[in-house]
C-alpha cells in the first residue's frame, strides 16, 4: 500500500517491525512456557505502544493526533488490564486446548494477532504520521461520539459478564443479564463501534491512497463477525446449551451484535436480520431456528 508521502512510508514500515518485534517476543514465551495467559494483554497493550510511538516520533503534535492518541492508549489499557486480571483469576484460555502442543496453530494465531494490530491502527499511524492540521470537523466529533459510545458498551459488557461469571449462582449458565439481554455479543458491538470512531475521526486529514486505511476497521468488523469472534463464542454456547429450551428460546429472540429490545428483533423477518443485523447462518449450522420468523 503506497500512502501520499515518504513519512508515511516510513511510519507504515517502522510500525510494522515493532508490532512484529513485540508479538514475537510473547508468541516466544508463549510457546517455550505453554503459558498463554499473556496473549490478549499483548494484542492490546501493542495499539499503546503504536500510538505513543508514533505521536514521539513527530516532535510536535496537533490536537487531533493527541486526542485520538489518547483514545487508542486508553481503550488498549483498559482491555489489556481487564483481560489479564480475568485470565489470571480464570486460570485458562481455552482457546488454546489445541494449540498448546501445535507450534504451527500457535504461530498461525500469533501471526493473524500481529496482522489485526498493525491493521487495525493505519488510521491512528496515517493520522500521527500526517503534517495535516485542518480545524476540528464534524467528523472529528462524530467519530469521538462513537469511541466513547462504543468504549462504554464495551466496558459495560465486559463488566457484567465478568460478575456473572464469578458468581457460583450462575455457573454452568450463559450470561443474559445487563447488555446481554439485548445483544449476544455486546462486548463485540462496542470494539467495533469504537474502532469505526477512531477511523472516522480520522479522515479529515486523509487524502488520496491514504483512504485505505479504512482497511483497518473493516478487517476488525470481518475478523469478530466471521474468523475469531461470534463464530467460535456462537458454537461453544451451542454446543453447551442447545438441549435448554431457555438457551433457545434466547438465542431466536436476541441480536447477534446490534443493541435491540428482544421483542423487537423476535418480531423481524429472518432475510432482514441476516441482510442488516449479522445474522448469519454460520452462527446456528445444526441449531433450529425456534421463534425465528421467516
Amino acid at each position: 500500500m503506497r500512502m501520499g508521502t515518504v513519512v508515511d512510508s516510513h511510519f507504515l514500515a517502522l510500525t510494522a517491525l515493532v508490532t512484529v518485534g513485540y508479538q514475537l517476543v510473547f508468541f516466544v514465551v508463549t510457546a517455550l512456557l505453554r503459558f498463554d495467559k499473556v496473549t490478549d494483554f499483548a494484542g492490546s497493550t501493542n495499539f499503546v505502544v503504536l500510538g505513543i510511538l508514533t505521536l514521539a516520533l513527530k516532535g510536535a503534535w496537533h490536537f487531533r493526533q493527541i486526542v485520538l492518541t489518547m483514545l487508542v492508549v486508553l481503550w488498549g489499557l483498559r482491555l489489556g488490564l481487564f483481560l489479564l486480571m480475568r485470565i489470571l483469576q480464570w486460570g485458562e484460555d481455552r482457546r488454546f486446548d489445541r494449540m498448546r502442543n501445535n507450534l504451527v496453530k500457535l504461530a498461525v494465531f500469533w501471526i493473524i494477532q500481529a496482522v489485526w494490530v498493525w491493521t487495525v491502527s493505519l488510521p491512528l499511524t496515517i493520522v500521527n504520521a500526517s503534517d495535516r492540521n485542518p480545524s476540528v470537523k464534524p467528523q472529528d466529533i462524530i467519530g469521538w461520539i462513537m469511541w466513547g459510545v462504543g468504549l462504554s458498551i464495551e466496558a459495560t459488557a465486559d463488566q457484567q459478564k465478568l460478575m456473572f461469571k464469578n458468581s457460583p449462582s450462575n455457573r454452568g449458565k450463559w450470561c443474559n443479564v445487563g447488555l446481554w439481554k439485548y445483544s449476544r455479543h455486546p462486548n463485540y458491538f462496542g470494539e467495533i463501534l469504537l474502532w469505526w470512531g477512531i477511523f472516522v475521526a480520522s479522515t479529515p486529514v486523509l487524502e488520496g491512497a491514504e483512504w485505505l486505511v479504512v482497511v483497518g476497521p473493516i478487517f476488525l468488523t470481518l475478523l469478530l463477525l466471521f474468523v475469531s469472534g461470534i463464530p467460535l463464542l456462537e458454537k461453544s454456547a451451542d454446543k453447551r446449551f442447545r438441549s435448554e429450551a431457555e438457551y433457545r428460546f434466547y438465542k431466536s429472540t436476541t441480536s447477534p451484535l446490534v443493541l435491540l429490545p428482544p421483542f423487537v428483533y423476535a418480531k423481524l423477518p429472518l432475510w432482514f436480520k441476516v441482510a442488516f443485523l449479522f445474522e448469519f447462518p454460520l452462527y446456528s449450522q445444526g441449531f433450529p431456528h425456534e421463534g425465528r420468523s421467516s
